[in-house]
């Protein structure tokens, strides 16, 4: 391998930064990060069966279903989108936009979207830090 070698992939990949979105260098960050949480990609998650996911959650809302408050979270890894549903529950300390989150439990699809109800979850420190 010649030392220009090095350089031109070097420069390749600068180049690539350049023009890449920043959502697309998120995405591809938060992908990096699933094997060092041993989570499943969500777009590879299929419904009735237990999965573990991790990603950062874009949104937190209180919503009620059934006349019981829930707290939903979506959660987005780079892939896909999952929402967190914590049923009985108003808040969750920690759980908050942007916060990093690994999650495991039973996946579902409600109206076209993938469901965990009730979540195994862990706060995770930011893959930064």
């Amino acid at each position: 391998m010649s030392t220009a070698e090095p350089v031109k992939r070097g420069l390749r990949g600068f180049i690539r930064r350049l023009t890449t979105s920043q959502a697309e260098l998120e995405a591809a960050e938060l992908q990096e990060d699933l094997d060092r949480y041993g989570a499943t990609p969500i777009v590879s998650c299929g419904q009735r069966r237990r999965f573990c996911v991790a990603g950062t959650l874009r949104t937190v809302t209180l919503r009620p279903r059934g006349g019981v408050p829930s707290l939903e979270a979506e959660l987005y890894d780079g892939s896909d989108v999952i929402d967190l549903v914590w049923l009985g529950r108003r808040k969750i300390i920690g759980i908050e936009p942007g916060r990093v989150v690994r999650a495991e439990g039973l996946v579902s699809v409600q109206d076209g979207r993938k469901v965990m109800f009730n979540p195994r979850y862990e706060l995770r420190p930011a893959s930064g830090q």
